[in-house]
Protein backbone atom coordinates (compact mmCIF):
# COMPACT_ATOMS: atom_id res chain seq x y z
CA UNK A 1 0.00 0.00 0.00
CA UNK A 2 1.31 3.09 -0.78
CA UNK A 3 0.20 6.84 -1.59
CA UNK A 4 0.70 9.45 -4.42
CA UNK A 5 -0.07 13.06 -4.25
CA UNK A 6 -2.64 14.60 -6.41
CA UNK A 7 -2.32 18.42 -7.36
CA UNK A 8 -5.41 20.75 -7.62
CA UNK A 9 -5.90 22.94 -10.55
CA UNK A 10 -5.12 25.89 -8.90
CA UNK A 11 -2.72 28.77 -9.40
CA UNK A 12 -1.08 28.23 -5.80
CA UNK A 13 0.36 24.90 -6.79
CA UNK A 14 2.39 27.19 -9.74
CA UNK A 15 6.24 26.67 -8.86
CA UNK A 16 6.68 30.15 -10.51
CA UNK A 17 4.00 31.83 -8.15
CA UNK A 18 5.82 34.06 -5.92
CA UNK A 19 1.83 35.02 -3.94
CA UNK A 20 2.55 35.51 -0.23
CA UNK A 21 1.29 32.70 1.91
CA UNK A 22 -0.08 30.49 -0.93
CA UNK A 23 0.42 27.86 1.10
CA UNK A 24 -1.11 29.30 4.28
CA UNK A 25 -4.19 27.10 5.58
CA UNK A 26 -6.56 30.54 5.92
CA UNK A 27 -5.65 31.17 2.03
CA UNK A 28 -7.95 28.20 0.57
CA UNK A 29 -8.22 28.23 -3.33
CA UNK A 30 -11.53 29.32 -4.34
CA UNK A 31 -11.08 27.42 -7.27
CA UNK A 32 -11.24 24.48 -5.71
CA UNK A 33 -13.22 24.06 -2.24
CA UNK A 34 -12.60 20.32 -1.69
CA UNK A 35 -8.93 19.75 -1.67
CA UNK A 36 -6.65 20.34 1.30
CA UNK A 37 -3.37 21.36 2.37
CA UNK A 38 -0.81 18.21 1.83
CA UNK A 39 3.17 17.49 1.90
CA UNK A 40 4.75 15.55 -0.12
CA UNK A 41 8.42 14.50 1.67
CA UNK A 42 11.03 13.47 -1.32
CA UNK A 43 11.71 10.08 0.50
CA UNK A 44 9.59 7.62 3.16
CA UNK A 45 12.56 5.11 3.42
CA UNK A 46 15.06 7.63 5.13
CA UNK A 47 15.40 10.03 7.55
CA UNK A 48 15.21 13.20 4.88
CA UNK A 49 13.95 16.76 5.59
CA UNK A 50 12.92 17.97 1.90
CA UNK A 51 9.40 18.28 1.74
CA UNK A 52 6.91 20.06 -0.26
CA UNK A 53 3.36 21.82 0.73
CA UNK A 54 0.62 21.27 -1.75
CA UNK A 55 -3.16 21.87 -2.12
CA UNK A 56 -4.76 19.06 -3.42
CA UNK A 57 -5.44 15.15 -2.82
CA UNK A 58 -4.03 11.89 -2.77
CA UNK A 59 -4.57 8.76 -4.54
CA UNK A 60 -4.24 5.80 -1.92
CA UNK A 61 -3.68 2.23 -3.72
CA UNK A 62 -3.45 -1.23 -2.72
CA UNK A 63 -1.31 -3.05 -5.43
CA UNK A 64 -0.63 -6.82 -5.74
CA UNK A 65 3.53 -6.83 -5.57
CA UNK A 66 3.67 -10.21 -8.09
CA UNK A 67 1.80 -8.86 -10.85
CA UNK A 68 2.01 -4.79 -10.12
CA UNK A 69 -2.04 -4.09 -11.00
CA UNK A 70 -4.45 -2.12 -8.01
CA UNK A 71 -6.64 -4.02 -6.08
CA UNK A 72 -8.22 -0.85 -4.51
CA UNK A 73 -7.81 2.44 -4.95
CA UNK A 74 -9.03 5.42 -2.57
CA UNK A 75 -8.90 9.06 -3.11
CA UNK A 76 -8.65 11.41 0.04
CA UNK A 77 -8.59 15.57 0.68
CA UNK A 78 -4.34 15.47 0.75
CA UNK A 79 -4.40 16.58 4.60
CA UNK A 80 -5.27 12.82 5.01
CA UNK A 81 -2.77 10.68 6.82
CA UNK A 82 -1.65 7.25 4.53
CA UNK A 83 -2.29 4.88 7.61
CA UNK A 84 -5.75 6.61 8.92
CA UNK A 85 -6.97 4.70 5.57
CA UNK A 86 -5.51 1.28 6.06
CA UNK A 87 -7.93 -0.67 7.48
CA UNK A 88 -11.08 0.90 5.34
CA UNK A 89 -8.65 0.06 2.16
CA UNK A 90 -8.48 -3.32 3.68
CA UNK A 91 -11.78 -3.97 4.56
CA UNK A 92 -13.00 -3.10 1.75
CA UNK A 93 -10.86 -5.09 -1.22
CA UNK A 94 -11.43 -7.98 1.25
CA UNK A 95 -15.17 -7.89 0.14
CA UNK A 96 -13.64 -8.32 -3.45
CA UNK A 97 -10.50 -10.65 -3.37
CA UNK A 98 -9.72 -12.30 0.36
CA UNK A 99 -6.78 -11.09 2.11
CA UNK A 100 -6.73 -14.18 3.97
CA UNK A 101 -2.99 -14.84 5.46
CA UNK A 102 -1.83 -12.32 3.12
CA UNK A 103 2.08 -10.17 3.14
CA UNK A 104 1.71 -6.86 3.69
CA UNK A 105 4.02 -4.10 2.71
CA UNK A 106 4.42 -0.48 3.15
CA UNK A 107 6.48 2.55 3.98
CA UNK A 108 7.24 3.54 7.41
CA UNK A 109 4.25 6.10 7.11
CA UNK A 110 2.12 3.38 7.85
CA UNK A 111 4.30 2.04 11.63
CA UNK A 112 1.26 2.35 13.86
CA UNK A 113 0.19 -0.42 15.99
CA UNK A 114 -3.36 -1.09 15.02
CA UNK A 115 -1.71 -1.63 11.36
CA UNK A 116 0.06 -4.28 12.77
CA UNK A 117 -2.99 -5.90 14.87
CA UNK A 118 -4.83 -5.80 12.05
CA UNK A 119 -3.21 -7.60 9.77
CA UNK A 120 -2.30 -10.19 11.75
CA UNK A 121 -5.72 -10.95 14.04
CA UNK A 122 -8.05 -10.20 10.98
CA UNK A 123 -6.30 -11.25 7.55
CA UNK A 124 -4.00 -13.77 9.94
CA UNK A 125 -1.03 -11.77 8.02
CA UNK A 126 1.93 -10.36 8.32
CA UNK A 127 2.89 -7.31 7.97
CA UNK A 128 6.61 -5.81 6.49
CA UNK A 129 6.73 -2.53 8.07
CA UNK A 130 10.22 -0.29 8.52
CA UNK A 131 10.12 0.88 11.80
CA UNK A 132 9.48 5.04 12.21
CA UNK A 133 11.70 6.57 14.75
CA UNK A 134 8.97 9.64 15.08
CA UNK A 135 11.93 12.02 16.31
CA UNK A 136 13.13 9.53 19.20
CA UNK A 137 17.12 10.06 20.17
CA UNK A 138 19.23 7.44 19.72
CA UNK A 139 20.55 6.33 23.25
CA UNK A 140 24.10 4.84 24.05
CA UNK A 141 24.30 1.13 25.04
CA UNK A 142 26.49 -0.70 26.10
CA UNK A 143 27.21 -5.02 24.50
CA UNK A 144 25.29 -6.64 27.31
CA UNK A 145 22.15 -3.98 26.80
CA UNK A 146 22.26 -1.27 29.43
CA UNK A 147 22.01 1.85 28.21
CA UNK A 148 24.76 4.30 29.35
CA UNK A 149 24.21 7.56 31.63
CA UNK A 150 25.71 10.75 30.47
CA UNK A 151 28.95 9.80 32.06
CA UNK A 152 29.48 6.80 30.24
CA UNK A 153 28.90 4.37 33.10
CA UNK A 154 26.60 1.09 32.90
CA UNK A 155 23.06 1.87 34.41
CA UNK A 156 21.10 -0.70 36.74
CA UNK A 157 17.80 -1.99 36.00
CA UNK A 158 15.12 -0.81 38.54
CA UNK A 159 12.24 -2.21 37.53
CA UNK A 160 9.40 -2.25 34.84
CA UNK A 161 6.41 0.33 34.38
CA UNK A 162 3.33 -0.45 32.00
CA UNK A 163 1.43 2.20 30.41
CA UNK A 164 -0.40 2.80 27.12
CA UNK A 165 -0.09 -0.79 26.96
CA UNK A 166 3.24 -0.89 26.54
CA UNK A 167 5.99 -2.38 29.01
CA UNK A 168 9.31 0.00 30.23
CA UNK A 169 11.95 -1.26 31.25
CA UNK A 170 13.57 1.40 34.05
CA UNK A 171 17.01 2.33 34.24
CA UNK A 172 18.43 4.10 37.54
CA UNK A 173 22.01 5.92 37.68
CA UNK A 174 24.72 3.27 39.15
CA UNK A 175 25.35 5.44 42.01
CA UNK A 176 21.50 5.80 42.93
CA UNK A 177 22.42 3.69 46.41
CA UNK A 178 26.02 4.79 47.38
CA UNK A 179 26.65 7.28 50.06
CA UNK A 180 29.81 7.55 49.47
CA UNK A 181 29.81 7.92 45.73
CA UNK A 182 29.62 11.05 43.78
CA UNK A 183 27.86 11.77 40.28
CA UNK A 184 31.48 12.04 37.77
CA UNK A 185 29.42 14.20 35.46
CA UNK A 186 27.52 15.99 37.81
CA UNK A 187 24.13 15.43 36.64
CA UNK A 188 21.59 17.91 37.28
CA UNK A 189 18.84 15.43 39.10
CA UNK A 190 22.16 14.50 40.98
CA UNK A 191 21.66 16.83 44.05
CA UNK A 192 18.18 17.30 43.48
CA UNK A 193 17.69 16.83 47.42
CA UNK A 194 15.71 13.58 46.97
CA UNK A 195 16.36 10.25 47.73
CA UNK A 196 15.66 8.65 44.48
CA UNK A 197 18.70 10.61 42.44
CA UNK A 198 20.79 10.97 39.49
CA UNK A 199 19.67 10.00 35.98
CA UNK A 200 16.78 7.37 34.96
CA UNK A 201 16.38 6.14 31.58
CA UNK A 202 13.98 3.94 30.17
CA UNK A 203 13.95 0.98 27.31
CA UNK A 204 10.61 -0.37 25.65
CA UNK A 205 10.33 -4.10 25.88
CA UNK A 206 9.30 -5.63 22.94
CA UNK A 207 5.51 -7.51 23.99
CA UNK A 208 4.07 -6.72 21.25
CA UNK A 209 3.82 -7.66 17.07
CA UNK A 210 5.39 -4.40 15.72
CA UNK A 211 8.53 -4.82 18.02
CA UNK A 212 8.78 -8.92 17.85
CA UNK A 213 9.60 -8.42 13.86
CA UNK A 214 13.21 -8.57 12.83
CA UNK A 215 13.54 -6.36 10.45
CA UNK A 216 17.28 -6.62 9.84
CA UNK A 217 17.13 -10.82 8.39
CA UNK A 218 17.12 -11.50 5.10
CA UNK A 219 14.00 -12.57 4.76
CA UNK A 220 12.55 -8.94 5.57
CA UNK A 221 14.84 -7.42 3.33
CA UNK A 222 14.09 -9.51 0.56
CA UNK A 223 10.20 -9.78 0.60
CA UNK A 224 10.01 -5.68 1.42
CA UNK A 225 11.88 -5.12 -1.58
CA UNK A 226 8.77 -6.27 -3.52
CA UNK A 227 7.27 -3.34 -2.17
CA UNK A 228 8.78 -1.23 -5.48
CA UNK A 229 6.21 -2.45 -7.58
CA UNK A 230 3.88 -0.05 -5.70
CA UNK A 231 6.17 2.82 -6.89
CA UNK A 232 6.52 1.65 -10.14
CA UNK A 233 2.36 1.59 -10.19
CA UNK A 234 2.04 4.92 -9.15
CA UNK A 235 4.27 5.88 -12.42
CA UNK A 236 2.24 4.28 -14.55
CA UNK A 237 -0.54 6.21 -12.96
CA UNK A 238 1.33 9.17 -13.24
CA UNK A 239 2.05 9.00 -16.68
CA UNK A 240 -1.93 9.65 -17.66
CA UNK A 241 -1.62 13.22 -16.25
CA UNK A 242 -3.18 12.63 -12.66
CA UNK A 243 -0.35 14.11 -10.97
CA UNK A 244 -1.81 17.40 -11.87
CA UNK A 245 -5.81 17.61 -11.91
CA UNK A 246 -7.69 19.60 -14.86
CA UNK A 247 -11.11 19.66 -12.86
CA UNK A 248 -11.97 21.67 -9.35
CA UNK A 249 -13.58 19.07 -7.32
CA UNK A 250 -13.23 16.10 -4.99
CA UNK A 251 -16.04 14.23 -6.92
CA UNK A 252 -14.13 14.68 -10.03
CA UNK A 253 -11.03 14.05 -8.85
CA UNK A 254 -12.33 10.68 -7.85
CA UNK A 255 -14.07 9.45 -10.63
CA UNK A 256 -10.98 10.37 -12.72
CA UNK A 257 -8.49 8.34 -10.17
CA UNK A 258 -10.53 5.38 -9.98
CA UNK A 259 -10.77 5.76 -14.32
CA UNK A 260 -6.80 5.80 -14.41
CA UNK A 261 -6.51 2.75 -12.41
CA UNK A 262 -9.43 0.84 -14.54
CA UNK A 263 -7.56 1.93 -17.49
CA UNK A 264 -4.15 -0.22 -16.10
CA UNK A 265 -6.41 -3.34 -15.03
CA UNK A 266 -7.85 -2.85 -18.89
CA UNK A 267 -4.29 -2.96 -20.38
CA UNK A 268 -3.71 -5.87 -18.53
CA UNK A 269 -6.72 -8.01 -19.45
CA UNK A 270 -6.37 -6.96 -23.16
CA UNK A 271 -2.50 -8.38 -22.77
CA UNK A 272 -3.85 -11.22 -21.32
CA UNK A 273 -6.92 -12.31 -23.82
CA UNK A 274 -4.30 -11.66 -27.12
CA UNK A 275 -0.90 -12.15 -25.37
CA UNK A 276 0.55 -9.76 -27.64
CA UNK A 277 2.30 -6.91 -25.70
CA UNK A 278 2.98 -6.45 -21.73
CA UNK A 279 0.43 -5.98 -18.90
CA UNK A 280 1.91 -3.16 -17.61
CA UNK A 281 2.90 -1.22 -20.79
CA UNK A 282 0.03 1.51 -22.28
CA UNK A 283 2.63 2.27 -24.87
CA UNK A 284 3.37 -1.38 -26.07
CA UNK A 285 -0.63 -1.77 -26.28
CA UNK A 286 -1.06 1.46 -28.98
CA UNK A 287 1.72 -0.08 -30.54
CA UNK A 288 0.03 -3.62 -31.04
CA UNK A 289 -3.02 -2.12 -31.71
Amino acid sequence: MDSTPVMANTKQNNPKSFAKNKFSKENHPKSDPDCALGVHSASNQHNERRYEFYWGYKSHVLVDCISGLPLYELTTPGNVADSSVAAEILAEADRVISLKECTFLADKGYDMKSIYNTVKTIYEGEAFIPLNPRGTKASKTLPAGNPACAAGLAMHKDGKTTDNNRTRQKYCCPFRQSKAGECPCNHKNWNNGKKNRGCTKYKTVPNDYRLSIDRECLRFKRIYALRTECERCNSRFKSTGQERLWVRSGTSAANLNTLAHISALAVALAAVLHGSHSYRSAKQLRRSA
